[in-house]
């Protein structure tokens, strides 16, 4: 075993600068030849570094000369610090032994560093503090240095105080990580085992594998396979992670790498599966994997001109490839066309897909609302999950309906505590526990996940003056009064714009919805209902009114029984219209009212 391999993963709460601090890491291990003039190294979508988040994770492998003269492996993962993408953290600390923990020295302890400090506690990894932005005004480090060591019982003097931007303290916090940090445990001599952590797809290689090798040795050409595979695979190629990839003869216990075996599809690969010697099958029990990721907000995808259907489709597959967290069925809707019901992570998730749709693919979308995921038990005691309105059934046949809860953890200046909680009460929440320090406050409550899908975090931004943060995980499924609210136009339902709902908030919703749909809708020549209903019950109405000929203008004088005439014959010819007539709804109308509806 080499001891000189260190295994690390950096994680954060969003913003605190991880992505900055990989690429002063990088700086340091690589000379100025070699390293390219770009910030975010590490972030390899165009999206991610506009808009400066990491939503994939990445790794590299670096070479470290510490100030003892010795030379360090440093497998370096960087993490994504949204909380819609904790699956990624997940995967991470499963090929590490420690983990930096990013704290912003002026915004302190979020609800996403705490989330991130359990699940790396949780896997057992030594775990160094990080006090960044130390060159800000606000920066306040022997304060955030003192709350690390009351919240998270890490001694303050563990704590290396940095600024990535400005590059402080990195030679100290590197000289810390070959100290701190344990080298990898496992055995050469044993039969190999590593566990598959990531995916790739390469155009021209197909599926390049991230691996943690934790046993054994691999080489070229060895006979593989992954353990709940019958498939034998030849090893084609294999090495590290730099800039680029770099190939070499073998990946022994410890070290973090890729591995190329030709397989051409990412459905095939089972990330979180162990990769073994196909010989050694019976020798070996597999890796623990991560739990799988599973999705928490469904919404439907339709191309905006109905020809682009094979396109999109095209489109989604490629993006699987590299974002194995959607999951996409085909779908249809009697006004949108075909298209795909997805299922996403959450709405951030939901609205990266959305975008990289755009820019990667020049795929136009319209996304229907987000829902969540119910399970409804019948009266002849079977049981559905349904995530879709379209699929919702006669409320008759109906004996109860569960909604998933999650625990949210709120972290905010005492100030605007009271507005929060009045805002948790708005959306069916139940306030948990409450913990003050100094003058911030950690609540916790329970909320319908379907609650916070919508509205919930920028609302909270906006009453804590963006200064709350918040992290949450599912609970388990409750009872609840859920109704699917049906729109109709002139009696017609339109199932694109139909939705679930909590009973208590459906006429509001409802009426929000038709009042924007009735300015969304051109006027025609006869009248045109616009009715949001429950079952047969109509629980909120517009009326767009029709166009109207004064068919009585000629008519200077003389008696009133030729102008009612004209007008009776007006009326009749309206009713007419009305029954033959059909409703043109532009596309823009469905795009604006599914964005109000978000």
């Amino acid at each position: 075993m080499d001891k000189s391999i260190r295994n690390f993963c950096v994680i954060a709460h969003i913003d605190h600068g991880k992505s900055t601090l990989s690429d002063r890491i990088i700086d340091k291990c690589l000379s100025e030849g070699h390293r390219k003039k770009q910030d975010q190294v590490l972030d390899s979508l165009e999206i991610e570094r506009e808009k400066g988040i990491t939503i994939k994770s990445a790794v590299i492998t670096l070479n470290y000369l510490s100030k003892s003269g010795k030379t360090y492996q440093l497998n370096l993962i960087d993490t994504p610090g949204h909380v819609d993408f904790t699956y990624e953290v997940s995967r991470s600390l499963k090929a590490c032994e420690g983990a930096i923990l990013i704290v912003d020295a002026s915004q302190g302890i979020e609800a996403q560093t705490l989330s991130n400090y359990y699940l790396a506690l949780d896997n057992g990894l030594t775990i160094l503090p990080a006090l960044n932005k130390i060159d800000l005004p606000a920066a306040e480090p022997d304060k955030i240095a003192m709350d690390i060591e009351e919240e998270l019982v890490i001694p303050k003097e563990d704590c290396v105080k940095i600024s990535a931007k400005m590059g402080i303290g990195i030679d100290d916090l590197l000289e810390k990580i070959a100290d701190y940090f344990p080298e990898p445990n496992g055995d050469q001599s044993k039969p190999f085992k590593a566990l598959i952590f990531d995916s790739v797809f390469d155009a021209f290689r197909g599926v390049v594998l991230c691996i943690r090798v934790f046993d054994g040795v691999l080489k070229t050409k060895d006979s593989v396979s992954l353990f709940h595979q019958k498939t034998v695979y030849e090893v084609e190629e294999l090495g590290h992670l730099g800039l680029s990839r770099q190939k070499t003869k073998e990946l022994s216990s410890g070290d973090v790498g890729y591995v190329i075996l030709g397989i051409k599809r990412a459905a095939d690969v089972r990330i979180g599966d162990t990769l073994i010697h196909e010989k050694d099958r019976t020798l070996i029990e597999p890796l623990d994997g991560y739990k799988e990721v599973k999705s928490m907000v469904f919404a439907g995808i339709f191309p905006i001109d109905t020809n682009d259907y094979a396109d999109l489709q095209d489109a989604m597959e490629k993006l699987t490839l590299n974002d194995s967290a959607i999951h996409y069925v085909k779908d249809s809707s009697l006004a949108l066309g075909f298209g795909f019901r997805c299922g996403f992570l959450g709405l951030l998730h939901m609205e990266i897909v959305a975008e990289r749709l755009s820019r990667e693919f020049g795929m136009e979308v319209m996304l229907t609302a987000p829902s969540v995921q119910y399970k409804i038990h019948m009266h002849d005691g079977k049981s559905l999950e349904i995530d879709n309105p379209a699929l919702f059934p006669d409320p008759n046949y109906i004996s109860r309906v569960e909604e998933p809860f999650v625990k949210a953890t709120i972290i905010t200046p005492e100030e605007h505590l009271g507005s929060i909680i009045n805002l948790v009460i708005d959306k069916r929440g139940i306030q948990k526990d409450i913990k003050y320090n100094l003058k911030r406050v950690e609540a916790v409550f329970e909320i319908p996940l379907a609650e916070i899908v919508f509205d919930f975090y920028d609302l909270l931004k906006s009453l804590s003056k963006g200064y709350a943060s918040m992290d949450y995980e599912i609970m388990e499924y409750r009872d609840t009064e859920i109704v699917k609210v049906s729109i109709l136009v002139n009696k017609e339902s339109i199932d694109a714009l139909s939705f679930l709902v909590h009973k208590d908030k459906a006429r509001e919703k409802g009426k929000r919805i038709i009042e924007n749909l009735k300015e969304e809708i051109p006027r025609h020549m006869f009248n045109i209902p616009i009715q949001a209903s429950i079952g047969s019950t109509v629980i909120a109405r517009e009326d767009i009114s029709a166009y109207r000929k004064d068919v009585t203008s000629k008519c200077y004088g003389g008696d009133i029984s030729r102008k009612r005439k004209l007008l009776e014959k007006q009326k009749e010819g309206k009713k007419k219209m009305k029954s033959i007539g059909n409703v043109n709804i532009p596309p823009k109308a469905f795009v604006n009212v599914l964005k109000l509806k978000q």
